[in-house]
């Protein structure tokens, strides 16, 4: 397994008497995360730590959302294609990962921005959950492997509600790791409050529903018309299986299913822009539990979102 982090920052930082400061941006998909993120960059001497499951690997661009090179506009994105497709890269390597990039970027006197919308891997961060100390059963994941995602789904429906309540049913990986802790623990812990070393500032991006759609509408459009469909065959051209793909979810899975003709193309469009919708109202129903999120309108007024976010750094 390649290593996710080359970064190698020197330990000895001097802070001051307050916590270094760290700003979060999230919100359902397609709401204009990156974009905010790069432009509040550029604004306030920032770096950007994406917080994406599924944009750490390496040729997941378009269905991904992967920001371009472009669209970044000089600003250092970090966790960016670090694993291959077929490695497996967890909320634990995540948080490691997470936290050398933010001891690099704090040392250079710059701002960490965290965006993404993994937003588990963003509680693990900050100190709101910790990742289950189970250790993985090859016996178990021999056993679950032989189960559909809609078997495994139910199963967990059965043995943890809580947990099925709060997961994407289709990503075959979280399935499994989750039934695998509940194998040895019996149940998938609850949520912890966690000192953090950090004082973090946490932005929502609160857009209206119709609005949402629309924009997951049209971003699909736009995906497909811009080669998300090569992409996804170039992936399996180099050897990445349908398995893998369909475990990624959402367009890859879809996608997938289409490549190999399991469902037709007005299918597969179908698929995706429903799941996406349904996708970004569990997103919300995830971020709406967190009461110390500050919600802002779409469009953000960006003029005074800096203001306000200044006034949080200078504290």
């Amino acid at each position: 397994m390649s290593s996710s982090v080359k970064y190698r920052p020197n330990f000895a930082i001097v802070y001051s008497m307050s916590k270094p400061k760290i700003l979060v941006i999230v919100g359902p998909t397609a709401s204009g995360k990156s974009a905010l993120a790069v432009e509040l960059a550029l604004r306030l001497n920032g770096e950007v730590i994406s917080a994406d499951s599924r944009q750490v690997y390496r040729g997941l661009d378009i269905g991904s959302g992967k920001v371009t090179k472009e669209e970044m506009k000089g600003v250092p994105h970090h966790l960016l294609d670090i694993f291959e497709p077929n490695e497996t890269y967890t909320g634990t390597n995540f948080v490691q990962d997470a936290n050398l990039v933010i001891l690099d970027i704090l040392e250079r006197k710059k701002l960490p921005i965290v965006t993404g919308g993994t937003f588990f891997y963003i509680e693990l961060l900050r100190g709101l959950s910790k990742s289950a100390p189970v250790a993985p059963s090859p016996l178990l994941r021999t056993e679950l492997e032989k189960l559909s995602n809609e078997e495994l789904f139910q199963k967990l429906q059965t043995l943890d509600l809580d947990r099925a309540n709060n997961i994407d049913k289709h990503n075959r990986h979280r399935l499994i790791r989750s039934l695998e802790i509940i194998d040895a623990l019996g149940k998938v812990p609850a949520i912890q409050a966690n000192e953090s070393p950090y004082d973090w500032k946490i932005i929502g991006i609160d857009i209206e529903k119709e609005l949402l759609h629309e924009r997951i509408k049209t971003r699909l459009e736009e995906r497909l018309k811009h080669g998300m469909i090569e992409e996804v065959e170039g992936l399996l051209k180099n050897g990445i299986t349908p398995k893998r793909l369909i475990s990624f979810g959402l367009e890859y899975r879809y996608l997938t299913e289409y490549l190999i003709g399991k469902i037709t193309y007005e299918q597969m469009f179908v698929e995706i822009l429903n799941k996406s919708k349904q996708f970004a109202k569990r997103q919300l129903t995830w971020l709406k539990r967190d009461e110390t999120m500050i919600w802002k309108k779409f469009p953000v007024n960006i003029e005074e979102l800096e203001t306000e976010v200044r006034d949080f750094l200078s504290k």
